[in-house]
């Protein structure tokens, strides 16, 4: 009976992992190919403890490479200063999430992993625009960076920002809505300036001799776009590594739309528990 009810269990897998030419492969084929790259980005859903699980799980598996840094989408770089203080034993959690715009999520999800960067002494980093200036740009477009302080722009790359907006990434951004037609028009170019700026601080952050973790949505990384397209501008010498997160109903199949988006992807049963 036992083995009856292991054999059915086993048909029930959590995920899949599929490689960018469709094959099936498992964990370790991820983490062989993450420790020779400069640069892995872990894109994830947000509300998904399968990616959380494997976040932690590759975060300490690679961190055998005494060289790691963590990047973090959800930190903004304006609070990259209360997180080093943190870091350093200066803050209590609880003066952290008084003084820093932590995700609601933050405590169950990304507080593991800033905290096992701690006890092993890995750098962590902040790289995502700070909230209102994607907010300036979705209501102004890009012309709203063009009043801000010198040291506002210190938390921004380098201006005017480059984009594209023929990159299907932006272009599709709309199909994302129920209602595109009350989303503003602008949506692409603030979506592009969390990409611009999280490419800049991943860039600056890492060297020959480092490789960062990066986690940050599904979106800004998928289809070897997004954060990828301006890690290409600011960096083009770092390799790079894209891991995607996509629902299916089953995981024995890959479905079209999610086929080769992404140097691996995980496919997560679309009946898994959110963790929010």
């Amino acid at each position: 009976m036992f083995f009856q009810q292991l054999g059915i269990a086993q048909h029930k897998p959590a995920y899949q992992i599929v490689a960018v030419d469709s094959s099936f492969v498992n964990y370790n084929q991820v983490l062989e190919e993450a420790k020779n790259v400069d640069v892995v980005l872990f894109g994830e859903m947000h509300d998904n403890p399968i990616c959380h699980w494997l976040e932690m799980e590759l975060l300490r598996d690679l961190d055998s490479l005494d060289n790691l840094v963590l990047g973090l989408e959800m930190i903004e770089r304006d609070d990259h200063g209360h997180l080093q203080r943190y870091l350093n034993g200066e803050l209590s959690h609880e003066q952290l999430d008084s003084v820093a715009r932590l995700w609601n999520n933050y405590e169950t999800d990304y507080k593991p992993l800033v905290d096992y960067a701690i006890e092993e002494s890995i750098p962590v980093v902040g790289t995502n625009v700070p909230r209102r200036y994607a907010a300036a740009i979705y209501t102004d477009g890009f012309e709203a960076l063009e009043t801000l302080t010198e040291d506002e722009k210190a938390w921004l790359p380098k201006l005017p920002i480059e984009y594209d907006e023929h990159l299907p990434g932006y272009k599709n951004i709309f199909s994302l809505f129920d209602d595109p037609s009350h989303v503003n028009e602008n949506l692409p170019k603030a979506q592009a300036i969390k990409d611009a700026t999280m490419a800049h601080f991943i860039s600056t952050a890492v060297d020959s001799s480092e490789l960062m973790l990066h986690i940050n949505g599904s979106y800004h990384s998928e289809n070897f776009e997004g954060i990828v397209w301006y890690l290409n501008k600011y960096a083009p010498e770092l390799k790079i590594l894209t891991i995607a997160s996509r629902e299916q109903s089953q995981l024995d199949v890959v479905e079209e739309k999610n086929l080769g988006i992404a140097d691996f992807t995980i496919l997560v049963d679309e009946n898994m528990s959110k963790s929010y």
